[in-house]
Parts: structure tokens; C-alpha cells; sequence
């Protein structure tokens, strides 16, 4: 009503100017200009605007439950239990038991955590919300609370309009939202935004016409307010890992259900030669090998297409330059001295070696571990900083120098020194690392390394020919699988 009477009121004003005879165009170019800064500074950005990404359930086109997501077997039974909480009150109440009212997804990226979520609505019968905690954030003070308000607000509409009786929130990136109170100097919008999302949570009541479960996913839970994480807020902190071996076979049997594959593929051995993929790493590498596979033209999907999807997956993609012919062969002798002192190591463990450049890389030789493993040995750790300076170690062998290739493989076996002397299995004992004295840390990290590099030097000496002719063959073939190398190392005799 003001709006209509300040623009009536201004109209005649105009009229009136107009009729004795005033220039009212730069009259009409400022009402401009501050029509503008009010639009842009304050509808478009500032504090009235409360609009931001909220994913409704209906807007989902295809529907979650917990049978279509392979693995997490343990993050699944977690979930469900506290699930029930919602689905069954009556039996709830009658126990005595007070519900949950935030459930915490934690674990590394494309691990399933947003899917979970979803499943977790679709299981209840649940309205489903979802944003991220970076939209809660603004520079303007008080949005980041309003908006918190609006989204426990807008599920208790929701599920009243679609005749509900629960309803399921997700913040993604919670840390943002979330994080530890007096982190952020610069302003108290974080504060603020934290202590009204308290507020909502401690206002969730078990006798409500509407129950609402809050479930948060983040990858950084050392970043969260301790007052969010206490009973009574989150009371479940669900870990949602990378998947196993096992694992890793289900989820790749559920990506490539719907795809044609030849008779060669064997999803066991895809599922070993995966270590540390998450369930995103493996729908990307079931959909760039049927995306090789029709690259070729082939009606179905191969073997040697997952083979060769999986190192697009972990390196990138093909590189176009070409190194030249003496270039490319000191690249063949380095890729050619890791992969023969892995098999020396750990028969079997070499999975595949290639010249092709991918990303920052020239060569790449893949391992694959036969056993998924957490727990690492003194004897373990010492192989592969052996691995690592096996392939510097073979330029100077056949060539009598080294190259700048060897760089990263120098920073990743200098951190695994670090790793050892960290764990109490080197010389030194049980120590600590950060007060260790400089000039002491850096001698004990070379011992580790120089005593590693002897051994390898005298290894690769005693197979030089064979180094060499593997070499030549690998520059042929420009990709050698891991059962034609140990093929070709036993036809040679490899002295171990």
C-alpha cells in the first residue's frame, strides 16, 4: 500500500513540474541512479534477498534407497538404526528413548555421503531439503541466521503441505557453516550463523507435529564447533570411508549394470587394481571406459578399455607432445627400474608400466596391492622408498646420470622417511618429529634414503641387460601390462 501511495505521489509531482514548465530529465536520471544502487545493493543482494539453492525432494527425478549404493556396509547400519528413530516414534517413546536430531556424515569426497542422505529420506517417507553450508553465508549480518531459520521453517511447511509426518534437512559442507566460533576474524556473521543453527536444533522437540532429523556431511570434522558436535545436537557420527576391495566390486557391478561388457571383463580384479578410488573414482571409471570403448567403435565394453580408463582416472588424460627418441628411451629405463625392483619387493605387485605422458607425467608404472592395507611394516615402508629411487637409480646405471624426472618420486620417499622416523622405526627411536633438530632429522632422512638406494643400485646392477631389454620393449609397445612384464623378467632370468 505505501509502495502504490509513494508512486502516485511522485507521478504528480512530475505532472505538476512538467506543467510549469521545469527540465525534469535530470530529475529522472538520479530517481535512476538510485533505483539501480536499491535494486543491486539491496533487493538483489542484501539482507531481504533469503533466497538460495534449496534441493526439494520433488525436484529429485530419480529416487535414492540404500539398495542402489554399493558398500558402507557399517555407514549404512549406523544410519538405519538412527533412522528407525524417525520411522517408528510409538516404539521410540515407549522405550523411553529421546530421538536423535542430527546425524554427521564424515569421510573423504565421493564417498556416497550425499547419496546416503537421499536414501535416508526415501527409507523415512521424508520431505528432503538439501544446501550447502556455503550458502548460508553472506557479507551482509543476519542472512546466514535468517536463511538457517528459513530452511527449518520451509521442512516444516513442506511436510505439512505433502501430509508428512517427518522431514530431513542436509547441509553439505557443514564445516562452512559450522566451524569452530572466534575462526573467522574478520566478522561475527559465521558466529551468528552457527548460534541460530543451535537454536534450531535445540528447538527440534520429539511431541512436534513435524519430526526433523539433521544430517551434515563434511571431510573436515576437526573443523566443527565442539558445541555442535555434543550430545543432544549431533548424536551420531557416522565415518563414511573409502570402500574396500569387496566393496569396490559391488559398487563397479551397480555402474556397469547398465552397460555392455565382453566376456574379459572381470570385475574382481578391476576391484584390486583400484585401491583408494571412491565411489565417484569408480563411476568415472566405468563411464570412461564405455566412453573409449565407443571412441573405437566396439559394441562392447573390454578389459584393456577399463585397463586403460583406470590410468586416465589416477594421471589424465593422453598427453599430444612426444618427447623425443632419446628422451622417451631414459623415460622407458626409469618407468623399467621401478617396476623390476617392485616385482624383486613384492612379486605381483606391478600392475602395469607405460611412456605414454599423462598429466604432469612422462611414464607412469602402476601397483596394484593384492590385499587392501592400513597398517604399513618398517619392511613395507623401506620397499617403497625403494621403488621410488629405483628409477633415477636406472638412468645412472644404463645412462651414468639422472634426470629432473626423479623430483616427485625424491618428495614422496623423503615423506615416507619422514613416515618412519614419525612411527618410531628408525635409529633414533621414539621421538618427535617437529622437535627434532633440523640438521639431526635431515642426517637420519638421508641415512634412510642412502641405505635404501645401495641396495637398489646393487639390484638393478646385477640386471642391467635385463633393464635394458625391457626397456626396448616397453618403447615398442609403449605399455606393458603387469603378467607380460613378469612373462618377460622370468624368460630372462632375473637374478633377485
Amino acid at each position: 500500500m505505501k509502495k502504490e501511495i509513494a508512486l502516485g505521489a511522485a507521478s504528480a509531482l512530475l505532472i505538476v513540474l512538467i506543467w510549469h514548465g521545469v527540465n525534469i530529465l535530470p530529475l529522472l536520471f538520479f530517481f535512476f541512479l538510485l533505483g539501480s544502487m536499491y535494486y543491486f545493493f539491496i533487493i538483489k543482494n542484501g539482507p531481504e534477498n533469503t533466497r538460495f539453492n534449496i534441493l526439494e525432494k520433488e525436484s529429485v527425478s530419480v529416487q535414492v534407497d540404500f539398495s542402489s549404493i554399493g558398500g558402507q556396509k557399517t555407514a549404512k547400519k549406523e544410519l538405519l538404526e538412527a533412522l528407525d528413530f524417525v520411522r517408528h516414534p510409538e516404539r521410540v517413546a515407549r522405550m523411553g528413548i529421546r530421538p536423535l536430531k542430527g546425524i554427521l556424515l564424515v569421510g573423504p569426497p565421493g564417498t556416497g555421503k550425499t547419496l546416503l542422505a537421499k536414501a535416508a529420506a526415501t527409507y523415512t517417507d521424508s520431505v528432503f531439503l538439501a544446501a550447502s553450508g556455503s550458502e548460508f553465508i553472506e557479507m551482509y549480518a543476519g542472512v546466514g541466521a535468517q536463511r538457517v531459520r528459513q530452511i527449518f521453517s520451509k521442512a516444516r511447511s513442506m511436510a505439512a503441505r505433502n501430509k508428512k509426518k517427518s522431514a530431513i534437512i542436509f547441509i553439505d559442507e557443514i564445516e562452512i557453516l559450522g566451524g569452530s566460533r572466534g575462526s573467522h576474524t574478520s566478522h561475527h556473521e559465521y558466529d551468528q550463523t552457527l548460534n541460530q543453527l543451535l537454536v534450531e536444533m535445540d528447538g527440534i522437540t520429539e511431541d512436534s507435529n513435524v519430526r526433523i532429523l539433521l544430517i551434515g556431511a563434511t571431510n573436515r570434522a576437526d573443523m566443527l564447533d565442539k558445541a555442535l558436535l555434543r550430545p543432544g545436537r549431533f548424536d551420531r557420527i557416522v565415518p563414511v570411508e573409502l570402500p574396500d576391495k569387496e566393496d569396490r566390486e559391488e559398487i563397479l557391478g551397480l555402474y556397469v549394470a547398465n552397460k555392455p561388457l565382453a566376456d574379459d571383463v572381470e570385475l574382481g580384479r578391476l576391484a584390486g587394481e583400484t585401491f583408494g578410488f571412491s565411489g565417484a573414482h569408480l563411476e568415472s571409471l566405468a563411464n570412461e571406459a564405455a566412453i573409449l570403448a565407443m571412441r573405437e567403435g566396439c559394441e562392447k565394453i573390454c578389459q584393456r578399455h577399463f585397463s586403460e580408463a583406470i590410468d586416465k582416472v589416477i594421471m589424465g588424460e593422453k598427453l599430444e607432445r612426444k618427447p623425443v627418441k632419446e628422451e622417451m628411451r631414459r623415460i622407458a629405463v626409469h618407468e623399467i627400474g621401478h617396476a623390476v625392483i617392485s616385482e624383486i619387493i613384492n612379486p605381483g605387485s606391478v600392475s602395469a608400466v607405460t611412456t605414454t605422458p599423462r598429466g604432469k607425467a612422462l611414464g607412469y608404472t602402476r601397483q596394484s596391492p593384492q590385499n587392501d592395507s592400513y597398517l604399513y611394516t618398517k619392511d613395507y615402508l623401506n620397499g617403497q622408498i625403494a621403488v621410488l629411487l629405483a628409477g633415477a637409480a636406472a638412468e645412472e646405471i644404463v645412462f651414468g646420470s639422472r634426470s629432473t624426472g626423479a623430483a616427485g618420486d625424491y618428495k614422496q620417499a623423503v615423506d615416507i622417511a619422514r613416515q618412519l622416523i614419525a612411527c618410531g622405526m628408525s635409529s633414533l627411536g621414539v621421538v618427535s618429529v617437529e622437535n627434532l633438530p633440523g640438521d639431526l632429522l635431515h642426517k637420519e632422512l638421508q641415512k634412510l634414503i642412502v641405505e635404501q638406494e645401495e641396495k637398489v643400485k646393487k639390484l638393478l646392477g646385477e640386471n642391467r641387460i635385463l633393464i635394458n631389454r625391457l626397456a626396448e620393449n616397453l618403447l615398442a609397445e609403449e605399455k606393458i601390462g603387469g603378467d607380460i612384464l613378469r612373462l618377460l623378467m622370468k624368460e630372462e632370468g632375473l637374478v633377485a
